[in-house]
């Protein structure tokens, strides 16, 4: 550590992405990237882009984006937020909501950048645990709170609660922020966007990495009520006023917009994952329900970090999670069909998969 680094600064553990290898011939499983290019549309803004305006500062609100994203919301631009990626949007909600004298609610297993914004935000939060199955029981967080955030879907264990397990939460829970990261929502989930027009305390927060194939854009957004927004904005404003540039801003408006493409690649992912799972099953794993772009797999006799060792030596990535609770699981990013093939044939040739007996 270094002796001019703050207290603060050297106690926090920083968030550890998704490994992103330099070497070519890798099949990238691990970081939940959409395995389909953007929208042809999408391509299109950039390949056609007058570089010469790059010598001009983009739009600080963003304008154009929040119009396209309020229209296919059917919400109005007051009720929108956009910043550079969720994570972003989510740094700048932590900050904006969750300063709180109680402690931010979350779930044990979930996106672990929450924590660690907690940390770096000094706000004090509590882990409530999940079910036997991983499942997440809202009914637990009945209880004094600075707020409550989960992600739906969750991540990674990649299981999705109901619109109205939601709905009675924001019933129950009027004084503080719910936030329903929905990062995930696009692949077989039901979004809570309509509950943020019924009550004045739910956030929605979306990104355009994962169903629009935007990951290296860095786009994400946030829908609420006008008072969440404007919160919003008064952090981000303090802290950078240009968060997207214009290739960022317009190849997201051309990604909106095109709602054809966007559902046939999440129609393919949805057919390849649940192809996936029942192959899988074949070789002796068990999947929790996903309505996700990954699995969250165990095998019933291998050990998942021996596994995912194995893989890597064969040139496959997943992600595997060394925390206990979670430490036998595999994250498994759906790709391409083909893909997803060599996946299953490639484990078809470790040397104990095929010798276990599996149960009927």
């Amino acid at each position: 550590m270094s002796k001019y680094w703050s207290d603060a600064i050297q106690r926090l553990t920083p968030y550890v992405p998704g490994e992103q290898p330099k070497e070519s011939g890798i099949t990238k499983l691990n970081t939940n990237e959409n395995p389909y290019p953007p929208s042809p549309k999408a391509a299109a803004v950039i390949n056609n882009f007058d570089t010469a305006r790059l010598r001009l500062y983009s739009d600080p609100d963003c304008t154009q984006l929040k119009d396209a994203l309020a229209n296919h919301f059917e919400v109005e631009r007051k009720n929108v937020f956009v910043g550079n990626g969720s994570d972003e949007v989510l740094a700048h909600t932590f900050a904006a909501f969750f300063q709180q004298e109680q402690p931010l609610l979350m779930p044990e297993f979930t996106y672990s950048f929450y924590p660690v914004y907690c940390n770096l935000f000094d706000i004090e939060f509590k882990l409530l645990p999940l079910g036997d199955n991983f499942e997440l029981n809202l009914e637990d967080y009945n209880q004094p709170n600075g707020g409550i955030i989960f992600a739906n879907p969750n991540a990674p264990t990649s299981r999705a609660i109901e619109l109205g397990e939601i709905e009675a939460l924001a019933q129950r829970n009027t004084e503080t922020v719910i936030v329903v990261d929905e990062a995930y929502v696009d692949f077989g989930a039901s979004s809570a966007v309509e509950l943020t027009q019924k009550y004045d305390n739910v956030l929605v927060i979306q990104t355009f990495s994962k169903s629009r194939s935007l990951a290296g854009m860095r786009v994400g957004f946030a829908i609420g009520h006008e008072d969440l927004i404007a919160g919003l904005e008064r952090v981000k404003n303090s802290f950078n006023s240009y968060p997207l540039d214009m290739l960022a801003i317009e190849s997201a408006v051309a990604a909106v917009e095109d709602n054809d493409y966007f559902e046939a690649t999440t129609k393919k992912i949805i057919e390849t994952r649940e192809w996936t799972v029942n192959r899988l099953e074949e070789l002796g794993f068990i999947s929790l329900p996903s309505k996700t772009n990954f699995l969250f797999s165990t095998h019933r006799y291998i050990e998942a970090a021996e596994l995912m060792g194995f893989l890597r030596t064969k040139k496959i990535l997943v992600r595997y999670f060394s925390k206990p609770g979670i430490d036998n699981y595999l994250r498994i990013s759906i790709g391409t069909q083909e893909e997803m093939e060599l996946l299953i044939s490639t484990l078809e040739q470790h040397p104990d998969i095929c010798k276990m007996p599996t149960e009927s």
